[in-house]
């Protein structure tokens, strides 16, 4: 039987496979959980899992490149809304996200995901193109970051990285940039100081009326198979979805027991409400895998990638995912 070393962040929707309660038929998994910040630039430079997860914005900067070594399952394993991620400084008069053109605006990595949705929505929504904002980049609140892919930006498109030592959250406390575009809320935000704000406060709301308008619950990671392991093993790709499939519905089956249950087994007083409100804006199928289904949020990565100066052509989905999956 083959050994496949697999690695993946520890989501509920992987986990069943990543300790081989749900196995993949006619392999052997060799399991490997690391976070994303890890993971992502070992992926993408080194290629050196089999089966891994992958930013959906690196892997479609790589494969526009010809460069990756991987192909893509449609296996969904991060989703977010990002409507919560824009944050401004106090009194820097940004009340709007249409107030942010001609701006200074930091965000940990221009390519990685959640920065392609974020921009996408602010050209689709509030007709601001990526150049009309002066990019800084690099760690958020902590530590030193860099983008894992080198960048080929076009001359009307400023990017320009922080010094190693320096933070995003505190080039904005000291007024040196105007707001970010974050991943997570910057550390100063949950600490509560008030210099920090959400340009979007009601951000669930504006993410539901989103979702209603769009459809899209916008996909943030990918499951991708080493080509050379599906050249040899065309069967592979498919065992895969079929796996991770089966690992989700497990997943999204013990929430919906947790839910239900007479106790709080979640550390989390309002979870009955997120469910309720879950499943009232998006229904049962909150968390779809498959390509069909997907096509059209797929189409517009790929057109956001272009628009952002990313992708050197515009992709296809088709060119993402291993034909022998196109039917999902």
């Amino acid at each position: 039987m083959t050994r496949l070393t697999l690695a993946s962040w520890d989501h509920d929707r992987a986990m069943p496979v990543l300790t081989g309660e749900v196995p993949v038929a006619g392999f052997e998994v060799d399991p490997h959980i690391l976070p994303t910040s890890k993971l992502f630039p070992i992926a993408v430079r080194e290629a050196r899992f089999d089966v891994t997860e992958i930013s959906l914005s690196s892997y479609v900067l790589q494969t526009s490149r010809g460069e990756c070594a991987y192909t893509a399952i449609p296996v969904f394993l991060a989703r977010s809304f990002r409507h919560n991620g824009f944050f401004a400084r106090t009194g820097s008069g940004i009340a709007t996200l249409a107030d942010l053109k001609g701006r200074v605006v930091g965000v940990p990595e221009y390519q990685m995901t959640a920065a392609l949705w974020m921009r996408g929505i602010l050209k689709d929504d509030h007709g601001l193109n990526a150049s009309d904002i002066i990019w800084r980049t690099g760690a958020l609140d902590q530590g030193v970051r860099h983008e894992r892919l080198e960048l080929d930006a076009p001359p009307s498109l400023s990017i320009t990285p922080i010094q190693d030592g320096q933070t995003l959250q505190g080039l904005l406390l000291d007024g040196k940039i105007d707001a970010l575009l974050a991943p997570n809320p910057p550390r100063a935000f949950l600490d509560g100081n008030p210099a920090i704000t959400r340009i979007i406060p009601d951000f669930a709301s504006a993410e539901q009326e989103y979702h209603r308008r769009t459809g899209f619950f916008p996909i943030m990671h990918l499951l991708a198979v080493r080509k050379s392991l599906v050249a040899a093993h065309p069967d592979l790709p498919r065992a895969l979805f079929n796996a991770f499939s089966k690992a989700r519905d497990m997943a999204l089956t013990r929430l919906q027991d947790i839910w239900l249950g007479s106790a709080n087994r979640l550390s989390l007083p309002w979870f009955n409400a997120a469910m309720e409100r879950t499943l009232g804006t998006m229904g049962k199928n909150y968390w779809p895998y498959g390509y069909q289904a997907a096509l059209p949020e797929l189409e517009t990565v790929c057109r956001y990638s272009v628009e952002q100066h990313l992708a050197h052509r515009r992709l296809s989905p088709a060119e993402l995912f291993h034909e022998s999956v196109h039917d999902t």
